[in-house]
């Protein structure tokens, strides 16, 4: 072979490798099932990032703790074992109390002052994350938490006793207060739990309940709207700090929209998973007057507490929210 035309295919391989070469791959693992809105929203960014960035971002969403379980997600990002994931926030209290503001029991109890108190908390997450080589992209709520028990209930001293599945250090201490013996259980071993009698009730949103067919195990829902713990996806920083600056820009606006996005999304489904629940024959219910005191009184605990933990920056936070 001539050198000219050696030079000519090489050339040729050069530049056909190029696309590869300029393509970019990420992970993301979700703790969520694929159905999930979530999951949904996450997908939906994963191809906006893809169609903005040209092709040059390709971001594989993983459902269902199927990459790294829930409490793994955010050492796995922080580590660079994936390059961003989906963390739910309140999982991470015991690390820094910050990370808890939004799982303290009637703070902020509906989309309107769950939404004050994300943007409060922001700039303390962005602290944190950046503290620990990480970034935040965005958060969404989960709709309003209630109680999921397989009996009525007219107040909390009914559920003494009762096996009671705690996900996060606050749901934790719930059962501490209302005498509960908690397991920890994530979602997505949540309806295995719930089918052999491990946990017999639970706090959370109407999400929780429809994605882990709960109704099949489980007859009562108290819509209790107690707290909207959020969801948060996280960057890591050195990662994106690799990527062009248009491919940020592109992978920031689409993160923005998906903000936008999954708390419209929280909001709409909040009543669409009740309705469905009730479909399937649960008993939607509102607490008792009764019920509602005592679980007033867990939050005033729980937020005392919280306070003591979280020092000046959790005074600050809190009075950021509480701002007019």
């Amino acid at each position: 072979m001539s050198p000219s035309r050696r030079l000519c295919l090489l050339t040729a391989t050069a530049l056909a490798a190029l696309p590869a070469a300029a393509q970019t791959k990420w992970d993301l693992p979700s703790a969520y099932p694929a159905s999930n809105f979530h999951t949904e929203n996450l997908q939906q960014f994963a191809s906006e990032v893809d169609k903005a960035s040209g092709g040059k971002l390709k971001i594989t969403v993983h459902a269902n703790a199927s990459l790294f379980k829930a409490q793994e997600i955010k050492r796995a990002v922080q580590g660079g074992q994936a390059q961003l994931g989906e963390i739910l926030l309140v999982n991470f209290e015991n690390e820094n109390p910050l990370f808890g503001a939004d799982g303290i029991p009637l703070l902020a109890t509906g989309y309107p002052q769950a939404r004050k108190l994300a943007e409060a908390q922001k700039p303390f997450l962005n602290k944190l994350l950046a503290a620990q080589g990480m970034q935040l992209l965005y958060t969404v709520a989960w709709p309003p938490q209630g109680i999921f028990v397989k009996k009525e209930i007219g107040s909390v001293a009914d559920m003494r006793g009762i096996k009671w599945r705690a996900y996060s250090p606050a749901t934790a201490k719930i059962a501490e207060l209302i005498g509960a013996q908690p397991v920890t259980i994530q979602a997505a071993e949540l309806s295995q739990a719930l089918a052999t009698g491990v946990v017999e009730s639970y706090m959370s949103s109407g999400a929780t309940g429809y994605d882990s067919k709960t109704y099949e195990s489980i007859k009562y829902f108290y819509d209790t709207q107690a707290w909207l713990p959020k969801n948060a996806l996280i960057v890591n920083k050195r990662a994106f700090d690799a990527l062009d600056k248009p491919t940020q820009e592109a992978l920031l606006k689409a993160a923005a929209e998906a903000e936008a996005r999954g708390w419209k999304l929280s909001q709409e489904k909040n009543d669409w998973y009740k309705k469905a629940l009730a479909e399937r024959g649960m008993k939607i219910l509102p607490p008792s007057a009764k019920l509602s005191e005592d679980l007033r009184q867990v939050g005033g605990i729980m937020q005392a507490d919280w306070e003591k933990k979280a020092g000046s920056e959790g005074q600050a936070l809190l009075a950021a929210f509480r701002r007019p």
